[in-house]
């Protein structure tokens, strides 16, 4: 079969949850003897938070003062138009952006006619940006994709019921290579940067936003604290293109009213600090960060996928999950522990019950199987045969495009008709 060309467009080169899947699944589609490019806009000097073997381009991004959202995000989507406009850059057989940014430049190339068509991935929908024109842009770059794919089936619905556009399933992996239960010389040295104590330890990832619920973890955790004085929260992450400041002096607040220090990114590490806000940690670390908790504490409220359940679990490691979709498309009843995410009272009782040796190594064992079940070999596969079905497709034609908006070119993508596993349309 003919070797592909592939273009993957990612809008940050931090670790976020889409880009780690863009990366993870650019080695997978490499390991099927596919050429893979990953283009991310990056500050001069910077780079991506992990090494990869795909060629790495990335686009010059100058940066906009102050804290305009708007004004950010036109330019990236700006600087991903130009750096594919220059002659000699768009030699790919796949167009395939994983957010919002890079679908929104591939659209205005695609209009130019200097691309024939690009690939979407949807991780999950922002309700809103708080800016109308961003909403606008994020919605159209979603009905004028050619092609839809989605990582969890409810978002797949979501999509059909918000945009009547039919989505690809194509999921999620974890690399067990990487995550996994033995322990390497990375944990005795992470523990103590982090000035980690006797524990329980309870490792919470994604960084302080809302939507991570990071106010209700700590609530929950606050409520274990009073009856385990030398329990610690650990929140890693939190690259974001947003502004999530607000929220997380909210966090802050939180835990000087209940007395409890906090270890901020960069600070030396305190006497067992209950709160360590470990900020953006190096990818090498995450492996080790999970098996040094007891628990990953994951009660978020809107999620995509969630793969750091699935990182957790390859690592050996418990995982409290909010009872509410996507996680209960891919975890059973008793794969985790599940929470109502908007009772702290409900997450303090399931801090305390994993806790409990039979129940924790019962819990390790179950995740141990999920983890295995989500592989990028099979996630690289579902991808390989949705690009080969695009490229067989019709020429691009003048008319309306996919989702009924006017443009300059469009190519049939009813992919209700489309089946993933033979890799063929049916009539």
């Amino acid at each position: 079969m003919k070797r592909l060309r592939i273009a993957l467009l990612t809008h940050s080169i931090n670790p976020r949850g889409g880009v780690v899947h863009c990366l993870e699944l650019a080695e997978a589609l490499i390991e099927r003897g596919h050429r893979v490019s990953v283009h991310a806009p990056a500050a001069p000097g910077a780079g991506l938070f992990r090494s990869t073997r795909a060629t790495v381009e990335l686009i010059p991004d100058r940066g906009v003062p102050g804290d305009d959202l708007r004004r950010r995000v036109l330019s990236r989507i700006e600087a991903f138009r130009q750096w594919f406009a220059a002659p000699g850059r768009r030699a790919f057989d796949v167009f395939h952006a994983h957010d919002g940014i890079g679908a929104n430049a591939l659209l205005a190339l695609r209009d130019d006619g200097l691309v024939p068509a690009y690939v979407r991935t949807v991780h999950h929908l922002e309700e809103s940006f708080g800016d109308p024109l961003l909403d606008q842009m994020e919605a159209r770059s979603i009905r004028a994709a050619d092609l839809l794919l989605a990582v969890s089936p409810s978002w797949a619905d979501r999509l059909a019921e918000r945009f009547g556009r039919r989505a690809v399933m194509v999921g999620n992996g974890v690399d067990v290579r990487r995550f996994r239960p033995a322990a390497d010389g990375v944990d005795a040295a992470l523990r103590a940067r982090l000035g980690l104590g006797p524990g329980p330890v309870f490792v919470a990832v994604g960084g302080v936003e809302a939507r991570k619920n990071t106010l209700g973890i700590l609530k929950g955790f606050i409520r274990l604290r009073a009856a385990l004085p030398t329990a610690q929260l650990v929140i890693a992450g939190g690259a974001s293109l947003l502004d999530h400041g607000p929220y997380r002096r909210r966090v802050e607040d939180e835990a000087a009213a209940a007395g409890l220090p906090v270890q901020r990114p960069g600070e030396a590490a305190g006497v067992a600090p209950a709160v360590v806000l470990a900020g953006v940690l190096a990818d090498a670390d995450m492996p080790a960060l999970y098996r040094l908790a007891d628990a990953l504490v994951f009660a978020s409220l809107v999620e995509g996928f969630g793969l750091a359940i699935v990182e957790a679990m390859a690592s050996g490691t418990p995982a409290l999950v909010s009872r509410r979709a996507p996680f209960t498309d891919f975890l059973g009843d008793d794969d985790c522990l599940w929470v109502d995410p908007h009772d702290p009272a409900d997450i303090a009782l399931a801090m305390g019950r994993v806790l409990l040796p039979g129940l924790s190594s019962a819990l390790a064992e179950r995740g141990l199987g999920v983890a295995r079940r989500h592989d990028w070999a099979s996630c690289a596969a579902r991808h390989e045969a949705v690009y080969r079905a695009l490229a067989a497709l019709p020429a691009p034609t003048a008319g309306a495009m996919p989702g009924g908006e006017s443009g300059r070119c469009s190519r049939k993508s009813d992919f209700s008709l489309f089946n993933p596993r033979s890799g063929v349309f049916h009539a």
